[in-house]
C-alpha cells in the first residue's frame, strides 16, 4: 500500500477556519504535545498567517513565544510548518525586502521548520526574495500555486493551463524549493480540475518531486478533490482533527482514513489514538464559541469564493461591529468584486480584500469608497493580477486613493519610507521600546496593534461561551465586581442587546472578553458623546470600528476631506474626515475607544 502523508492542520489553519485565529495558546498546546508524543504525529501546521497577527490582536501574546511553546510541545524532530504570504510574509501589506529576510531568520530562531510560501496573484516575482531567504535561513522552503474556481460566466484564469504556466515559470525563475503545494483556501476547486493539475504538475515536475494539495471542506466537495489529487500523484494532503474539522476547515484525519479503507492508500495511523485525540480536543476546547457558518458545508461558496479561513475571521468581526445582519448582501456582493478585480486568487490577503470592499459596496454604494487594498491591488501595488482589472475601477481606484497604476511594485515598496526596519526601529524609539529583532518585526506586521501589545495595552477578543446570566447574582447599583464575584447585566444600546458579564478584570461582551477597570471619581455632568457640546458641526461614523488614531487633535484647521482620525473596522483603515473647512473643537472619543455607527466623533467649528 501507499503511505500518504498529511500535515494535521488543526492548531492553525483549524484556528484560523473556525474561530477566526482566536485562540489561548493554553488551551491548546497539551493537545499539541498528546498528538506528537502519543498519536505519532509529526508534521504539524504550527503558525505563520493569521496565527501570527492574532495572538497579538485578540489573545495578549507573543506569537514567537507560542512557537517556542509549540516547539516543546511537539518535540524536537517534528516537521513544524508555517504559512507566509511572499512580500506580504505574515501581514496583510506588502514588506520591503530586509523585513521579509527578518521573517525568515525569526522564524527559523524560533523553531519552524518549513515555510509554505504562496502568492495570491501567482506573481512569480513576488516569491523569487522570499523564496531565497527561507531557503538560506536553513528552512524547507514549500512553493505553491494557488488555485480556485472562477465564479459562474468568468473566464481568463483558474484553468489547468494557467496553473501550468504557473509552475513554469515558478521553475524558470529558478527559486529553490524541497516540495510545490497546490493550494485552494476557498475549498472550491472541482476535483476534476485537481486531478488534472496534479497529473499536470507530476509529469512536469518528475517522479521524485514531492507534491503536496491542500484545500478546505467549506464546499462539501474536498474529500472527493483530496482523492482526485491522491490518485494523480500527490503525496500530502492537509488534514485537521474533530472539532477543528469539516465545513470551513480541512477534512478530519478520521473521514479521510474511512474514505481510504479498502483501497490501495493509507494514512497509517493508529486510529484509536486519532479518537483519543478528537475527544481531547473537544474537551479541551468546549468553552469556545463555534459559529454556525464554521461548520456546515455552503452550497453556493464557488459563486463566492471565500475561504475558509477568512470567512469566519470576517463572520466574527461582524459580530463584534453588530452587522452579522448585513452578512447575506455583503457576501452576494463578493461575486462582482471578485469579476472586477483581475481574479486574483481568493486567499489572504486578496480574500480579505475582495471581502473589504463588497463591505464598502454595501455599506456605501457600489464603488462609492474603494478599500485601500483592493484599491492597491488593482492598482498594482501588490503585483501583476492573472487578468487586468476592470478598467473603471482601476480609474475609480486611482482617483480616490490618490495613486497612479504601476507595473513596478516592488520598486514602490522598497521606496516606502513607512516600511522596513529602519521605519519600525524609530517607531519603536520613539514609543520608548527595545529595538529586538523581534519587536521590529511585531512592528512591521502588526503596526499600531503590535506596539499596543508591547506597550502592554493589547485588549482579549478571543470569544469563548458566557455562562448563562441566571447563574450570577443581581448586580447592586453602581457595584464593582471583584475576583469570584461575577455580575451578569442585560444592556440594552442603540437598539441592539448586549449580554455583559463582569468577574474581576475581565469584561464578557457577548462572548467575547475584553479587560476593564473601575475607578470612583467626583460626580461630573457629562456631554452626550453622540452629539458633542456646544455649536459646530458632529462628525461622525458611518461604521462601527475601533479608534485607530487621532489625526487632527483639538485645535487643528482643517479643510472639507481631511482626515480627523482613523477607525479600524473589519480589518480596513477609514479615514472620518472634515465636512467643512473649520477647527476641530472637540474629539469626543480617543485611541482604543470602541464606537457606534452614527455616533458623534469630533465637532468642527
Amino acid at each position: 500500500m501507499k503511505k500518504i502523508d498529511f500535515m494535521l492542520t488543526a492548531f492553525r489553519d483549524g484556528f484560523q477556519s473556525v474561530f477566526g485565529a482566536r485562540v489561548f495558546s493554553k488551551d491548546y498546546l497539551p493537545l499539541v504535545e498528546f498528538a506528537a508524543k502519543e498519536c505519532g504525529i509529526t508534521h504539524f501546521e504550527a503558525g505563520g498567517g493569521a496565527m501570527y497577527q492574532s495572538p497579538y490582536f485578540y489573545a495578549n501574546e507573543n506569537a514567537f513565544e507560542v512557537m517556542d511553546a509549540f516547539r516543546a510541545a511537539a518535540g524536537p524532530k517534528a516537521n513544524l510548518q508555517t504559512l507566509a504570504r511572499g512580500i506580504n510574509v505574515v501581514a496583510l501589506k506588502a514588506q520591503p525586502r530586509d523585513i521579509v529576510k527578518l521573517h525568515a531568520d525569526l522564524f527559523k530562531k524560533h523553531g519552524m521548520s518549513t515555510i509554505r510560501n504562496f502568492d495570491a496573484l501567482n506573481d512569480v516575482s513576488n516569491l523569487i526574495d522570499s523564496g531565497r531567504f527561507i531557503t538560506e535561513a536553513g528552512l524547507n522552503h514549500e512553493m505553491v500555486v494557488t488555485m480556485m474556481e472562477l465564479p459562474p460566466g468568468c473566464s481568463g484564469a483558474h484553468e489547468v493551463d494557467f496553473y501550468q504556466k504557473t509552475l513554469r515559470d515558478l521553475l524558470d525563475a529558478g527559486i529553490p524549493y524541497s516540495s510545490i503545494c497546490f493550494k485552494d483556501a476557498s475549498g472550491t476547486s472541482r476535483p476534476q480540475k485537481v486531478y488534472e493539475t496534479i497529473k499536470m504538475a507530476r509529469g512536469l515536475l518528475g517522479a521524485k518531486a514531492r507534491i503536496a494539495f491542500h484545500s478546505h471542506d467549506t464546499a462539501g466537495t474536498c474529500v472527493l478533490a483530496y482523492r482526485a489529487a491522491i490518485d494523480a500523484g500527490a503525496d500530502q494532503i492537509d488534514l485537521a482533527i474533530a472539532p477543528l474539522s469539516g465545513g470551513t476547515s480541512q477534512p478530519d484525519v478520521i473521514t479521510m482514513w474511512h474514505a481510504l479503507r479498502g483501497t490501495e492508500f493509507t494514512l497509517d495511523v493508529d486510529i484509536n489514538k486519532i479518537l483519543q485525540l478528537s475527544a481531547r480536543c473537544k474537551e479541551g476546547l468546549k468553552d469556545y464559541f463555534f459559529p454556525p457558518e464554521a461548520t456546515c458545508v455552503e452550497p453556493l461558496i464557488p459563486f463566492f469564493p471565500m475561504p475558509g479561513g477568512a470567512l469566519t475571521a470576517n463572520t466574527q468581526m461582524l459580530r463584534d461591529n453588530g452587522l452579522m445582519d448585513r452578512y447575506p448582501e455583503v457576501i452576494a456582493a463578493m461575486g462582482e468584486a471578485v469579476r472586477k478585480g483581475g481574479f486574483g486568487t481568493s486567499v489572504t490577503p486578496v480574500s480579505q480584500f475582495y471581502f473589504q470592499q463588497a463591505f464598502n459596496n454595501v455599506m456605501f454604494g457600489p464603488w462609492k469608497k474603494v478599500a485601500d487594498g483592493y484599491g492597491r491591488m488593482v492598482l498594482g501595488y501588490f503585483g501583476k493580477t492573472p487578468v487586468a482589472p476592470d478598467p473603471e475601477v482601476v480609474k475609480v481606484a486611482a482617483e480616490q486613493l490618490k495613486l497612479q497604476p504601476t507595473t513596478d511594485h516592488l520598486t514602490a515598496i522598497e521606496k516606502d519610507p513607512k516600511r522596513g526596519i529602519a521605519a519600525a526601529k524609530a517607531l519603536l524609539e520613539k514609543e520608548g521600546l527595545p529595538t529586538t529583532d523581534e519587536n521590529i518585526f511585531i512592528a512591521s506586521a502588526c503596526e499600531e496593534k503590535g506596539i499596543a501589545f508591547l506597550k502592554g495595552n493589547a485588549t482579549i477578543g478571543v470569544r469563548k461561551n458566557a455562562p448563562a446570566p441566571a447563574a450570577a447574582p443581581a448586580p447592586a447599583a453602581g457595584a464593582v465586581p471583584t475576583s469570584g464575584q461575577p455580575i451578569a447585566y442585560e444592556v440594552d444600546l442603540n437598539g441592539r442587546n448586549y449580554h455583559v458579564l463582569l468577574d474581576g478584570g475581565t469584561a464578557l461582551v457577548n462572548g467575547t472578553s475584553y479587560p476593564f477597570g473601575v475607578k470612583e471619581t467626583a460626580a461630573k455632568a457629562a456631554a452626550p458623546a453622540s452629539s458633542g457640546t456646544g455649536t459646530g458641526q458632529p462628525i461622525t461614523t458611518q461604521l462601527p470600528g475601533l479608534v485607530l488614531r487621532i489625526e487632527k487633535p483639538v485645535g487643528s484647521h482643517v479643510k472639507t476631506g481631511d482626515a480627523i482620525l482613523v477607525l479600524e473596522s473589519m480589518k480596513m483603515e477609514t479615514a472620518i474626515t472634515a465636512t467643512h473647512d473649520g477647527v476641530v473643537a472637540e474629539i469626543l472619543v480617543a485611541q482604543g475607544t470602541l464606537v457606534q455607527a452614527g455616533q458623534t466623533l469630533a465637532v468642527i467649528r
